[in-house]
């Protein structure tokens, strides 16, 4: 069984021969993981499956029939957060979690349907489906929970904005970047304890995925964050770019916003100030690592957003 050959899939073997020795010997090392685990928590592991790039995940079949995902981390990432945010959540908005052993970085999950990605449906009907999951999602308090805060998620969002802009020599507009880094220090002083719930991070349409046989949605791959809500909503606020590029951004991501408020509840100018943040960031990192065309149209709709003053 631990001879095994096991199918990595292209992206998460390149994330693992770039963290060097570690990473090629948690490569090497798979087979006898995966029938370690099979042994310790009574599990046939099947086929790998494919979309991520920081895990490998493997579909799953426990003792008792149950069908499930294996997911288990690459050296260098920190799954407490993750296996945290979903043991409180308990199901509500995420998915289960069965088992989970943070000393090998392994997690066995419910198995759910296909990505919300995946699906042939509108922008609108996408972000309204990450709505309302995020809505289960909040009813779960973060408090007592290790978690980077939203103060904290702020001030490192602008510190990135602010360095790696000028590590890529100036990609996008000075004018943009310092709203981006004033939204930071907002978002920073507005921190309330008592205001926050449980965030994803990182709430985009391949990180929700269907409930089989129901028209609901969890979600995976949780950051895990105490933080106000509005900055889940950053995610939404940062994805399609082409769909505004396709008219004036502006005007149709104030659209967007607007749609992201009325859906949630959330107060509009906090929802903006997280987007353009997130926007900000997600297009430099992106720029960065010569992701293209998503890192120029990241950043074009964040020139298009800089304006001055308060949310129109």
């Amino acid at each position: 069984m631990a001879d095994r050959a096991i199918e990595v899939p292209g992206p998460v073997r390149l994330r693992a021969e770039a963290a060097g020795e570690a990473g090629v010997a948690w490569l090497n090392g798979l087979g006898d993981l995966v029938a370690g685990l099979e042994r310790d928590w009574g599990l046939a592991v099947g086929s790998t499956l494919h979309g991520g790039t920081g895990s490998y995940v493997a579909q799953a079949t426990t003792r008792e029939g149950e069908p499930a995902v294996l997911k288990l981390g690459m050296p260098g990432e920190d799954v407490t957060g993750e296996i945290a945010t979903l043991v409180r959540a308990e199901g509500r908005g995420y998915v289960r979690l069965l088992r989970h052993d943070a000393a090998r970085a392994a997690m066995l999950q419910e198995r759910l349907g296909p990505s919300l990605s995946s699906l042939d449906l509108s922008v609108e009907d996408r972000m309204a489906a990450i709505c309302r999951t995020l809505q289960a999602a909040w009813t779960t308090s973060p408090q007592g929970l290790d978690l980077m805060t939203g103060a904290e998620k702020a001030r490192w969002l602008g510190d990135f904005i602010g360095e790696t802009w000028e590590a890529l020599d100036r990609p996008c507009s000075e004018r943009a970047v310092a709203q981006g880094l004033a939204y930071a220090e907002r978002r920073a002083a507005a921190f309330d304890p008592d205001a926050c719930v449980l965030v994803h991070g990182d709430a985009h349409d391949h990180n929700t995925l269907r409930v089989p046989g129901t028209e609901l949605f969890k979600f995976v791959d949780p950051d895990g964050l105490a933080a106000e809500p509005a900055c889940d909503l950053a995610v939404p606020m940062r994805e399609w770019s082409a769909e505004l590029l396709a008219g004036d951004p502006l005007e149709l991501g104030l659209v967007r916003c607007a749609r992201l408020s009325a859906l949630t509840g959330v107060e509009a100018g906090a929802i903006w100030e997280w987007g353009v943040m997130e926007r900000l960031s997600t297009g430099l990192l992106a720029t960065k690592l010569a992701y293209q065309p998503e890192g120029r149209e990241m950043l074009a709709v964040a020139d298009a957003w800089a304006f001055v003053g308060p949310l129109p």
